[in-house]
């Protein structure tokens, strides 16, 4: 297996053979990556997921396989021809395939038949050696009405079922009628009813080839069909494939039973094989739109985690509606909250200067700087209030449009009530919306990652692979940035590598009646966290503020031994580095000593002590830092003021595979085409934007009727 892996994935044997052991050994994929350089070679998160994924697929093909030949066994039926093929046999589609015959099934015509005795006329028909008569004459003496054989046609069609059912399990068939078909087959779906079809329009007479049909058509026709909008279909050319079947099992042209062969392969391919292959196609091309979808949204979600956090800021949130008000809430730079409300600015009750009061008061009391706005119903109206207040209050005031996409989700939940037990649920969705602007990890992981909008067809898909995929960029980025073990969540906790639910309520717990932990050590006393899962937590859990430097930076405690080491060889002393941390990089040049030599003396690999480096130079670090902020506004557009060639900035708030959604500050997203992406080919959007990316964009198209904005990212 390790070999097949790694010539598949283009790596080292021994790298694939250390991370299946360390998988094996219940590591996880954070860790691995993070801690473990040495062991495997350097490789990242994706390619140690490749590896896991692969190794899984292998062993349940090898349990396939082992199931597979104790059954044919039974049977006393395996030749070692056979046993050989299925050894040989690295998809679980073949193992299947060579399986068919054997596979016990359910009552079949060709099992009638066989009942009624007239598996010998089938042989006789599949061996086609006899040259001369007529194939009703050997028919008729399988004549038996007690048997339901009525005449010697009952007979003939009798042993065609079972010659049907023979060529349809035959493994070459199956394998010649699959590839002719993904090769030269059409996906069609037509319309129920032309006239309620218009949600799916392009779909209500379609046709596109099986091997170049993009995913999102996939998942679209797939929809329509399960919404009953749409029949789909695969189209393959019949008549050549019945051909083909009949150049397999057609061999003496001259027998007189080639025409009934010739039925009956017909037959197979009619009644059995194609409707097989079609849902084998169907399902093929489902599974590969699934996955193409669902990679597309785990970017999207990881883009839209890994946002800067505004930290140090004051934010007043504003959860935006009609008829049942504007709920507002003010949390402080911690993100605790200070206190909550409603206005009414809009219709019906149009209470605008008492809102705009309101708004005034909380700013002046709080000292808010940033007003969060969601991006839901009446969102861009409650806008202009905040453009208002923010003219009137004579104070550095900026505004932001928030995605609110899972606040309701979050209001409901049994995480809000217990943070917020005296609160309506409309005020906690509203403190979310305020808190996922100050640190937009912490709060989004309290979200189910299917209800946070930034995915195409997220509840068409298979919907355990999206959540186990989803739950993979949470966990990859909450131990990309760290916790504070201090502050931090049980939400948060729950993804950190070696941590699980109960564990991260222990620790809070644990944080509650003992007080702040002040070393990483202390985690030890956690109940349920022993010493693997603490061997693989520790060196994402930080503590800014413990008098040991060591537990503030992203180092390993298994590696504070050989960081101790390399500053005693550089001459430095921890107080210097904490104040300094490019000492470490310009004592290491000074020194004229290489990675390898200091690694050998500090007792460690040379990757781990590049990364023992890095973390001293930047205790601190978070990778979100380098992200692009989002934008603060103060005014207000509407469609109305935009006008065709005008150039904006703007954020990336959706990548789907035909463009990426920006907002540019008017009430509706405007889309940027593919095709308008670059000057150049671009095969997907992901490829130049992702989600949070703030772009220049021209305005080439205005649809102020259907509330369309046409934009491009080629600006001359």
């Amino acid at each position: 297996m390790y070999t097949a892996i790694a010539e598949e994935l283009n790596l080292g044997w021994s790298q694939v053979k250390s991370t299946i052991e360390l998988l094996d050994a219940d590591n996880t994929v954070p860790f691995i990556a993070r801690y473990r350089k040495e062991a495997t070679g350097s490789l990242d998160e994706e390619q140690i997921r490749a590896i896991q994924e692969r190794i899984r697929y292998l062993r349940n093909l090898e349990e396939r396989r082992q199931a597979i030949l104790k059954s044919i066994e039974e049977q006393g039926k395996l030749t070692p021809e056979l046993e050989a093929a299925l050894q040989a046999a690295d998809r679980l589609q073949t193992l299947e395939d060579l399986y068919l015959p054997y596979k016990p099934k359910r009552r079949t015509r060709a099992t009638m038949a066989r009942e009624k005795g007239l598996e010998p006329l089938a042989q006789l028909i599949l061996a086609q050696e006899i040259l001369s008569g007529e194939p009703l004459e050997y028919a008729q003496s399988f004549v038996d009405p007690e048997k339901g054989v009525e005449d010697a046609e009952a007979a003939l069609a009798g042993a065609r079922d079972i010659c049907a059912e023979t060529i349809s399990d035959d493994a070459r068939v199956r394998q010649t009628v699959r590839e002719r078909t993904l090769a030269r087959g059409f996906l069609t779906s037509e319309a129920r009813d032309p006239d309620n079809c218009k949600e799916y329009e392009i779909y209500k007479q379609f046709s596109e080839p099986v091997k170049t049909i993009p995913p999102h058509r996939i998942l679209a026709i797939n929809r329509g069909e399960r919404e009953n909008f749409l029949r789909a279909a695969i189209e393959a050319p019949e008549a050549e494939l019945v051909l083909e079947i009949e150049k397999l099992y057609v061999t003496q042209p001259r027998s007189i039973f080639t025409g009934e062969l010739k039925k009956a392969a017909a037959d197979a391919y009619h009644r059995l094989i194609a409707p097989a292959i079609e849902r084998e196609i169907r399902n093929q091309l489902t599974e590969r739109a699934d996955e193409h979808a669902i990679r597309i949204f785990a970017q999207n979600l990881r883009a839209l985690l890994m946002q800067p956090p505004l930290r140090g800021k004051v934010i007043l949130g504003i959860d935006p509606g009609f008829r049942t008000g504007c709920k507002i809430a003010a949390i402080d730079r911690t993100g605790k909250y200070l206190e909550g409300g409603t206005i009414y600015p809009h219709e019906p009750q149009r209470r605008w200067r008492e809102a705009v009061e309101t708004i005034s008061e909380f700013i002046a009391d709080y000292q808010i700087d940033i007003i969060a706005i969601g991006n839901g119903t009446a969102s861009r109206e409650t806008e202009k209030l905040a453009a208002e207040v923010i003219a009137e209050c004579g104070r550095p005031v900026q505004y932001v449009i928030v995605s609110e996409a899972g606040a309701s989700v979050y209001s409901a939940s049994p995480v809000a009530r217990k943070e917020f037990p005296d609160l309506e649920a409309s005020l906690r969705g509203n403190i979310s919306i305020a808190r996922r602007l100050l640190d937009p990890l912490s709060e989004l992981v309290k979200i189910d990652p299917k209800s946070i909008g930034v995915g195409l067809y997220q509840h068409d898909v298979d919907q355990i692979h999206l959540a186990e995929s989803l739950d993979q960029v949470v966990e990859s980025c909450v131990n990309s940035v760290g916790v504070d073990l201090n502050t931090a969540s049980v939400s948060l906790l729950q993804y950190v590598s070696g941590v699980n639910g109960r564990v991260a309520e222990n620790i809070v717990r644990c944080r509650e009646e003992r007080g702040k932990f002040t070393t990483r050590e202390e985690l030890k006393a956690v109940k349920g966290l022993g010493e693997n899962a603490f061997v693989q937590a520790a060196g994402f859990l930080r503590l800014p503020e413990s008098e040991r430097f060591f537990d503030r930076t992203a180092v390993h405690p298994e590696s504070y031994a050989a960081a101790e080491r390399l500053l005693q060889e550089l001459g430095l002393a921890v107080a210097q580095v904490q104040e300094n941390g490019r000492l470490v990089s310009q004592r290491l040049k000074q020194s004229g000593r290489t990675l390898a030599e200091l690694a050998g003396v500090c007792g460690c690999g040379a990757e781990t002590l590049q990364d023992i480096i890095a973390s001293l130079e930047k205790p601190n670090r978070d990778p979100r830092d380098e992200m692009p902020r989002p934008i603060l506004r103060s005014d207000v557009l509407t469609i109305e003021d935009l006008s065709e060639g005008m150039v904006l900035k703007g954020t990336v708030r959706n990548v789907v595979d035909f463009g990426a959604f920006v907002d540019i500050g008017v009430k509706e997203d405007g889309l940027v085409h593919l095709s308008r992406m670059a000057k150049k080919f671009v095969k997907h959007p992901l490829d130049i934007v992702k989600v949070g990316d703030v772009i220049e964009v021209k305005v080439i198209t205005i649809d102020r009727e259907r509330h369309r904005i046409g934009l491009s990212m080629v600006l001359d």
